[in-house]
């Protein structure tokens, strides 16, 4: 008979790397997305887990000995729902602050659908389980592919890995991390999405603006026309024109924005 006691030890320590790897699977982009079936998501889950694992109980790793500490003493029933949500939380933070510049490219978008005018005509975006304007929806695709591009789903995944070595697996000690520079992060965090929102749309909203006082003047000084009317078609148009020119800008800010974003990450949990 094959004896499975030896592999029921590592169980514990394996199952807290499994649920560290699901909460990046919750919310970062590509990973996140709810295009993608759930029992595609859950066979990657498990089998970087297998892959992640072996590596983590390596002679040298800093995660072996909390690792070696889990498998030696087991989980109790007490503790294990905290380090359970512990772990969750832990990817899930990692995913989240990787997606603010893309939703600040989908805000910065509805911002502009609804100047357009254009708002009504939203549609679903799986990715934010939420609906989107035309724009918006453009502006966050677009952001996704630059994300695949500059390799940010290869970034978060060895910032996943590296966490293992500053938060210990099983605990709840930090190894070697600035308290500061991670509430620095935190904090320049939460602006993102709005910089990035105002940097988007900031062109757009400037034109549309002095063609709103343009189209006032003619307002005034030819009352028999219908400005309402016509005036609709022309901020379509100039947003329309304004986008196509500014296009390539506002995705090198995203680049830029994206890739400061993922290297502070890494440097913060990693490095």
């Amino acid at each position: 008979m094959v004896n499975l006691g030896p592999i029921l030890d590592h169980v514990p320590a394996w199952l807290m790397v499994l649920f560290r790897l699901t909460g990046i699977f919750l919310l970062a982009p590509m990973f996140g997305s709810q295009t993608i079936p759930r029992i595609v998501k859950v066979f990657l889950v498990v089998g970087l887990s297998l892959c992640i694992y072996p590596m983590l109980l390596s002679t040298g790793h800093a995660a072996a000995g909390s690792l070696g500490g889990v498998v030696e003493n087991g989980l109790s029933l007490w503790t294990l729902g905290v380090l359970v949500a512990m772990e969750l939380l832990m990817g899930y933070v990692i995913g989240y602050v990787a997606s603010l510049p893309l939703i600040g490219m989908q805000i910065g978008g509805q911002v502009i659908d609804q100047q357009m005018g254009i708002s009504a005509g939203g549609v679903f975006n799986p990715d934010l389980d939420a609906e989107a304007g035309v724009i918006g929806q453009v502006f966050f695709l677009s952001g996704l592919t630059i994300f695949l591009i500059i390799g940010g789903h290869q970034a978060l995944l060895l910032t996943l890995v590296g966490s293992f070595e500053r938060v210990p697996l099983g605990g709840f000690g930090v190894v070697g991390v600035d308290m500061n520079a991670a509430l620095g992060l935190v904090l320049g965090i939460l602006t993102v999405i709005f910089d990035m929102a105002l940097r988007v749309a900031a062109p757009l909203l400037c034109i549309l603006f002095l063609l709103r006082v343009a189209m006032g003047f003619i307002g005034r000084t030819v009352p028999q026309m219908n400005i309402l009317s016509v005036g609709f078609i022309f901020y379509i148009l100039a947003g329309l024109v304004t986008l196509v020119v500014g296009i390539a800008t506002v995705l090198t800010v995203f680049r830029k924005t994206m890739f400061e974003t993922l290297q502070q990450i890494m440097v913060i949990f990693t490095m």
